[in-house]
């Protein structure tokens, strides 16, 4: 049954999350990096200093991302199979309460101005919109829209939700303002991750199916450039500098960075075991990978451009977390 509005304050809290983390006092004090097992329904917690996983944490069926609320207290974390929210302290990882009721979850994300709140439904072909109070999120409106959403991205000025279809080559662009899907585009063979440059121009887009990322002037609603990356090029992060993007290229076992001022690449890195999704330290040293086929999460020491550490999880990692992370572009 869908619920129409979501209540954080009221939503049931779990009295065992402390009982299911070994060493909860100790997490009490520790920076955590949390990161998601999607297909062991599960979060590991590793320690940032220590690099040692020093929990793990039980959630929904399928966890695959995740995304801080807006006022920084906690951290959601999408179920996709099991139809549910998991809400987590950011700096611990322990579980504050979950939320029911909301059609699978795959990715999420607050407008940047944080009245909007989108759940991109890949498996059922819909995006869900809610409106968010800054307490409650409600839902305004159901969009239809095949095949296979997938990742989401907003214009700076919040009015333009972008959304990958991945099973028909397009990205599409839905008006906020009016809730409608305003155009849509083919951008390339399986197109997944999806994020906006720093000035606004261009929308970068990672092409699986044809191993680089689209570059979309999406005020003129046309590709621009074709950058070569590697195989399987899928999700990105930005640097935190307002120049550069990564996408990991998960068949190729690398991750690019490219400049999204000339739009090439400028530094390619070796990443074992599937690169997918990336965090970025706050002091833009380190960067943290979830190796997708490997059950490890890598991190990055970005100025010598090679891996420096490696830590085993839980089995198909996908998102990751760092509460002290740098900006997302």
């Amino acid at each position: 049954m869908f619920t129409t509005r979501i209540r954080f304050r009221s939503c049931f809290r779990f009295a065992l999350a402390a009982a299911v983390l070994a060493g909860a006092q100790a997490l009490a004090h520790a920076q955590v990096v949390v990161v998601l097992n999607s297909r062991d329904a599960s979060v590991s917690l590793i320690d940032q200093k220590t690099f040692a996983e020093v929990g793990r944490v039980d959630v929904g069926k399928e966890p695959h991302h995740l995304y801080p609320k807006p006022d920084g207290k906690s951290l959601i974390v999408a179920n996709a199979i099991s139809n549910d929210l998991h809400f987590l302290d950011p700096v611990t990882g322990q579980i504050q309460r979950r939320v029911l009721d909301i059609d699978d979850p795959y990715q999420i994300g607050f407008s940047p101005d944080n009245k909007w709140f989108v759940s991109v439904a890949l498996r059922l072909d819909r995006v869900d919109l809610y409106r968010y109070d800054g307490r409650d999120m409600t839902i305004v409106k159901r969009l239809p829209l095949p095949k296979a959403p997938s990742h989401v991205w907003f214009s700076a000025d919040s009015r333009w939700a972008f959304v990958t279809l991945q099973e028909s080559e397009e990205i599409a662009a839905i008006d906020l303002s009016t809730q409608t899907v305003a155009w849509k585009l083919k951008v390339g063979k399986l197109p997944a991750g999806i994020i906006m440059t720093p000035d606004d121009k261009h929308l970068l887009v990672g092409i699986m199916g044809e191993d680089l990322v689209a570059a979309v002037d999406w005020r003129q609603q046309k590709v621009v450039a074709r950058i070569r990356t590697g195989k399987g090029a899928h999700n990105f992060r930005g640097q935190g500098d307002k120049r550069h993007v990564f996408v990991g290229n998960r068949v190729e076992n690398t991750i690019s960075r490219i400049d999204t001022v000339s739009l090439q690449v400028v530094d390619t890195i070796p990443v074992p075991g599937g690169p997918d999704d990336m965090e970025v330290t706050a002091d833009g040293k380190l960067m943290w990978v979830t190796s997708r086929f490997a059950k490890e999460v890598r991190v990055i020491d970005l100025e010598q451009l090679k891996v420096v550490r490696t830590i085993k999880v839980g089995r198909s990692p996908h998102g990751i977390y760092l509460h002290n992370r740098a900006p997302l572009l």
